[in-house]
């Protein structure tokens, strides 16, 4: 199948928040799109929803943490984490323990196989983007490079971490 091409959006005036807004959404979520569809053409085995995945990513920088901590989190509702983490348990990918600081309330972590699964997926992620990346002339790879300190600055902010600096 051809690839499409898209048009190139306008660049935007020196300045201009919005648009600059604008072309940012619009780069992340094609990108996001993009990257999710190559990596399923060309690893199959890679059927994992990004919601899972991302409670995956959690649970490896915080773990063993409460379905609730999760929830808010990921700003989801917990019933919503909760039917997620249950598919994930069934999986193999998470387990559910007693939380030894509250036994009336449980805990979840990430399991080996969990551990393995996210690691794939990461190093598949990362294949393809080195591979869009290597296929870039060297002025946009270091235009990438440039920006990717502001990148994770919006992405801390967006967080809702005050101290984004």
């Amino acid at each position: 199948m051809p690839q499409q091409r898209h048009p190139a959006s306008p660049s935007p005036a020196p300045g201009d928040r919005a648009t600059d807004a604008r072309l940012l959404t619009e780069a992340v979520t094609r990108l996001r799109r993009a990257l999710r569809a190559s990596i399923r053409t060309d690893y199959p085995w890679e059927q994992l929803p990004m919601a899972q995945v991302e409670l995956l990513q959690v649970l490896a920088e915080h773990s063993p943490a409460r379905i609730s901590d999760l929830a808010t989190r990921q700003r989801l509702a917990a019933s919503t984490v909760s039917g997620l983490i249950g598919q994930m348990i069934n999986a193999g990918l998470v387990a559910r323990a007693v939380d030894p600081a509250d036994r009336r309330a449980s805990v979840v972590t990430l399991t080996e196989a969990g551990r393995t699964q996210l690691t794939a997926w990461a190093g598949a992620h990362e294949r393809r983007l080195d591979d869009a990346l290597a296929a870039l002339d060297e002025a946009d790879r270091a235009a990438v490079r440039a920006a990717l300190p502001g990148l994770l600055r919006i992405a801390r902010h967006l967080e809702g971490d005050s101290d984004v600096g």
